[in-house]
């Protein structure tokens, strides 16, 4: 760096139950550790529609410079907060509790297409998006009401996990 250009203080995060508070839909990031991926993520879940954004442990800091540049600011728009308790559980039954279905992101042969109907008619829905490389974990995906997939194309097989955020942020974000 060029020298201090500022000092601030770290917002106090809200607990989850604030934070889900109202919301539709939200995102959940199990141990998504790129910063640039947290940045471009939490930006499209403001762009597009995404009422608030859970993290787990692992996940990367989204105030971390990096995400803060990416983001364009936004990680200080969308309400988020780390989630309390253990991951998938107790937080997924959390989750249920405060009338949310749960959809993992993750290729697999039992897969929904993305555009499926059902999840359109859900009321609230938590996106639960996986690590670069490997997703979502087994047992995540297993607890989950839905495993959805985008379809893709050419032989592609999978998109970045900020870009896959994207296509499922605009898709379930339509009212």
């Amino acid at each position: 760096t060029r020298g201090v250009l500022c000092v601030m203080r770290r917002p106090q995060l809200p607990d989850a139950e604030a934070v889900c508070a109202g919301a539709r839909r939200v995102a959940v990031l199990e141990g998504v550790a790129d910063s640039t991926n947290v940045g471009a993520l939490f930006r499209s879940a403001a762009a597009l529609g995404v009422d608030a954004i859970l993290a787990t442990p692992t996940c990367c800091d989204p105030f971390c410079r990096r995400a803060v540049r990416v983001s364009m600011g936004t990680v200080f728009q969308i309400p988020w907060t780390y989630l309390p308790d253990g991951w998938p559980e107790p937080s997924m039954g959390w989750l249920r509790a405060q009338g949310f279905r749960t959809v993992a992101m993750a290729l697999r042969d039992d897969s929904v297409p993305l555009n499926d109907p059902r999840l359109l008619a859900e009321e609230r829905l938590a996106i639960v998006l996986g690590t670069e490389g490997d997703g979502l974990a087994h047992s995540t995906i297993a607890r989950c009401d839905y495993t959805v997939m985008i379809p893709m194309q050419h032989g592609v097989d999978s998109l970045n996990v900020a870009a896959a955020s994207a296509v499922a942020f605009w898709q379930l974000g339509k009212q």
